[in-house]
């Protein structure tokens, strides 16, 4: 059996019992049997209401965001070509942050939030490799640190907006940028434009696969290098604004996850893009379910989660970088 025929069934199974656990715990657990008969349509009504109300929509959200931010990881390592290339540590998140809150600040509805979101990650994503390139070529360390930098600033423009927010309505603001699925009610957009954007980089695959080595060898063998990149940027840009627009700035999924997969499974775009959205579902799906019930009932924002997991891989990364 191939590869790709034993490990995208393995992580599919993985992601129903990670969705399966999401729904059944919390500060009420339930046991399988009533999560299965809630399922089927039937179940008590407090049990229906807490899975089909509260805990499943918020579970579809998580794992549609987990995907998002791991699809957006394993794309801006091809295009920069620099493992440890990731939409939160390069400042996408940030800047997708900056303009939702102004979006929020502005009173707008949610289509220009999460219109003001891909603007700013998009502007994020150019000033990033704008000056990391700069007239010469770029080097990963120089990446790095624009991306560190840029990220920084990204904080300070928060920290500002924050100064300057109504007081009523500071504390939302606060827990949704450490990462917050608590509103995610409406799971389905995150996911259109997760299952979209797999379909639409499967195929492109085989040219990603050559990007990586490099875009002179890339050209040479025939990949249209500039569109591609423009693209990928586009691509990136969308899906992290999708995310934090759902979840607010949750980090190192999309660093951990598409790094993971290439030691186990090679650098074939054409399998880790897949593995990547549901591994990154299910990491932020495992993720949301410790937050809500570590210390129940009580919730800890989900970034929280992701950074106790992410800064140690990170710096473990840098380390081997050097």
């Amino acid at each position: 059996m191939s590869r790709p025929a034993l490990v995208l069934p393995i992580l599919l199974g993985a992601a129903c019992l990670s969705l399966g656990i999401a729904v059944a715990l919390g500060s009420v657990p339930l046991t399988p049997t009533e999560t299965l008969a809630v399922l089927a349509g039937g179940g008590e009504p407090l049990h229906r209401t807490l899975i089909l109300e509260l805990r499943l929509p918020r579970a579809l959200a998580a794992f549609a965001t987990g995907g998002l931010l791991a699809v957006a990881g394993a794309l801006m390592q091809v295009l920069l070509r620099n493992p440890l290339a990731d939409p939160y540590v390069l400042g996408l998140s940030g800047g997708a942050a900056v303009g939702a809150l102004l979006s929020m600040l502005a009173g707008l509805g949610m289509a220009m939030v999460s219109g003001a979101a891909f603007a700013g990650a998009l502007l994020s994503t150019l000033i990033v490799f704008g000056l990391a390139h700069g007239t010469g070529s770029w080097t990963p360390t120089r990446l790095l640190l624009t991306g560190v930098v840029v990220a920084a600033g990204w904080g300070a423009f928060i920290s500002f907006l924050l100064a300057i927010s109504p007081t009523t309505e500071l504390p939302g603001m606060l827990y949704w940028l450490m990462g917050d699925l608590s509103h995610a009610h409406s799971p389905w957009p995150a996911w259109i434009v997760l299952v979209v954007v797999v379909l639409v980089a499967m195929p492109l695959g085989r040219s990603l696969n050559v990007l990586a080595r490099g875009p002179l060898q890339a050209a040479a063998l025939g990949v249209a290098v500039r569109p591609l990149e423009w693209t990928l940027y586009g691509v990136a840009a969308l899906v992290t604004a999708t995310a934090v627009t759902m979840a607010g700035s949750v980090g190192f999924v999309g660093l951990i996850v598409p790094h993971m997969l290439r030691l186990v499974l090679g650098n074939d775009q054409r399998l880790i893009l897949p593995a990547s959205a549901l591994a990154g579902g299910i990491l932020l799906t495992l993720a949301d379910t410790l937050a809500r019930t570590l210390i129940a009932p009580q919730q800890l924002p989900v970034g929280v989660i992701t950074a106790m997991l992410g800064v140690p891989v990170f710096l473990y990364l840098l380390y081997r970088s050097r």
